[in-house]
């Protein structure tokens, strides 16, 4: 309780502005107390202004008060001075962990307002004020507080470093310079900062020229990402617009033909129906005469008999099938043939038309391109993790390492049936499909056989034993042979050779966009062995084809 009473008094008694216990207490109209000197300070830096105000309260006083000195108030402070009671700085104020602490306080020490490069030390506010007032600190170099004073010091001499040695590069101080620095090109510290400075200077420019730079290659990437957005969203739209009105032609084709096939089946049903209205009148005609002939045929006397017959109608003229003729029923299945050879020529046209469009879209470019890699540390910026996919294995081939492994095995292995499964041929697929820039490499080892590192189509065939099915002997895929010491290379079953340094080890980089794709030795040094330029118009997935019994291929870790 005792404690609490004192800090009551301690913040009571102090100048809201020096935070000091009160020096010739005054007090304002307004009622707030100050030190005579802090007031009148505040009041002379506001002068200017024409302005007094409280700096508690904010009140304004017009002209400037004549203030006296409060002898109450200077009486009580005098009396805790006496009583050994001094106005405690708030808790801020003290210096915690993380701050520089005034290294002249004593006891809990308060937090350093600057720190003096020539006494090496740092001070609070109140400490500070020699180095402020008095002419014989004029020359120090106050800086912000720093814990890393001691570090101007010589270890050696114990003087502070104000030479720097060139030849070694560090800070030293003047005895060093004249001793284990002799004949080293030294300067001053200050004059080392200024030649620093200047080159700091020129850099600043440089990174600022740079990030102006920059910054316009922004707004116009900005720009181009609009370009290319708009001009994308306008394809589309139109794209749209013209296959919604091709369904609509086929729709009315469809509707068109189907009102003729109709029309003409009322013809040919009403054709039909009347010409059995006439024979089924035939017919009942024909019962007529018949039943006549019958009964003059029953008559038992000869003369009735001759009597009657003159007078027999004769019959009329037969209409009978035999005088018209009733086609086989394909009158409208050979319309359904002719429809069915619209829908093919119609798939050609689609089917050449998206190669086309792909290819077309495949060239949009808006940017100018990169130059191609040249060291391994560029390729491996874009370095692709790659992995086998086991719906596409063979079941010859083991997988191993993670699915990045695959070695030929004598004895089929265990997998479960799959659409996407090379049958025949010993071949895997990867698992991640690769478009834009990648980069991969792959450690083979042959022994009798070889190993071919291929790029495909998802859409190569898969099923039996034909050369389709075969990395490089088609249109879908790309491939490089390794054995042993010799390259080939194989597109569309078209074979070139390849010479090069032979490595276990073969690199591969595609630019999906650009059409590129090259195949690297990989050693201390890349060689390229074989670079293709092409068009790629569906994403590619890489492949192994392994060759020979014990042979393995493997993808490597490259990050």
């Amino acid at each position: 309780m005792e404690q609490q009473e004192n800090h009551l008094d301690r913040e009571r008694f102090s100048c809201p502005i020096c935070v000091d216990l009160l020096k010739d207490p005054v007090t304002t109209v307004c009622g707030h107390s100050y030190c005579k000197s802090c007031i009148n300070t505040h009041w002379d830096e506001g002068e200017e202004r024409g302005c007094y105000s409280c700096p508690q309260c904010r009140q304004t006083f017009t002209p400037r008060p004549v203030l006296g000195k409060t002898t109450m108030l200077a009486a009580l402070v005098e009396e805790l001075k006496k009583t050994g009671l001094q106005a405690a700085p708030a808790d801020h104020c003290y210096a915690g962990p993380e701050d520089v602490a005034c290294d002249v306080c004593t006891g809990r020490k308060l937090k350093a307002l600057k720190s003096c490069l020539v006494c090496l030390a740092s001070y609070c506010e109140k400490h500070l004020q020699p180095h402020l007032q008095s002419a014989a600190f004029k020359k120090h170099k106050l800086v912000e507080p720093s814990e890393k004073l001691q570090e101007n010091i010589c270890s050696r001499h114990d003087e502070v470093m104000k030479m720097f040695c060139r030849t070694d590069q560090h800070c030293i101080c003047y005895l060093c310079s004249v001793d284990e620095h002799e004949g080293h090109d030294t300067v001053t510290a200050a004059a080392e900062r200024t030649e620093r400075q200047r080159e700091l200077g020129l850099r600043r420019q440089t990174i600022q020229q740079r990030v102006q730079d920059t910054e316009k290659d922004v707004k116009l990437l900005q720009q181009k990402e609009k370009a290319v957005n708009g001009s994308a969203d306008k394809a589309v739209d139109v794209s749209e617009e013209i296959f919604t009105e091709m369904i609509r032609l086929l729709e009315k084709r469809s509707s068109d033909v189907k009102q003729q096939i109709r029309s003409q089946q009322e013809t040919e049903v009403s054709r039909v129906r009347e010409l059995q209205e006439k024979l089924e009148q035939e017919i009942t005609e024909l019962k007529r005469k018949d039943h006549e002939l019958k009964q003059l045929l029953d008559t038992e006397d000869h003369n009735q008999f001759l009597h009657n017959y003159p007078s027999l109608s004769p019959l009329s003229e037969s209409t009978h099938s035999s005088s018209f003729s009733i086609r086989p029923l394909r009158d409208f299945e050979d319309v359904t043939a002719a429809v069915s050879q619209v829908i093919g020529r119609l798939q050609d046209i689609l089917s050449e038309t998206e190669t086309e469009i792909l290819q077309i879209v495949s060239q949009v470019d808006v940017l100018l391109r990169q130059p191609e890699p040249e060291t391994r540390a560029d390729f491996l910026i874009y370095s692709q993790e790659i992995t086998m996919d086991p719906n596409t294995v063979n079941t010859h081939l083991l997988l191993s390492e993670g699915n990045r492994k695959a070695t030929w095995m004598s004895e089929v292995q265990s997998y479960s049936d799959h659409p996407d499964r090379f049958t025949y041929w010993r071949q895997v697929l990867s698992r991640e499909s690769l478009t834009g820039r990648c980069y991969w490499e792959v450690e083979v080892k042959v022994g009798g056989g070889g190993v071919h590192e291929a790029v495909a189509y998802k859409n190569i065939s898969r099923e039996g034993h034909s050369h389709e099915c075969i990395f490089g002997f088609n249109d879908t895929s790309w491939a490089l042979s390794c054995y042993g010491n010799s390259y080939n290379f194989r597109y569309n079953s078209i074979e070139t050779p390849v010479s090069g340094p032979t490595s276990s080890r073969v690199g591969v980089y595609l630019d999906h966009s650009a059409g590129v794709l090259s195949f690297y030795s990989v050693s201390d040094t890349m060689t390229l062995l074989h670079r293709v330029q092409t068009t790629f118009t569906q994403p590619l997935y890489a492949g192994v084809r392994v060759c020979y019994v014990g042979d393995t291929a493997e993808f490597c870790k490259l990050k």
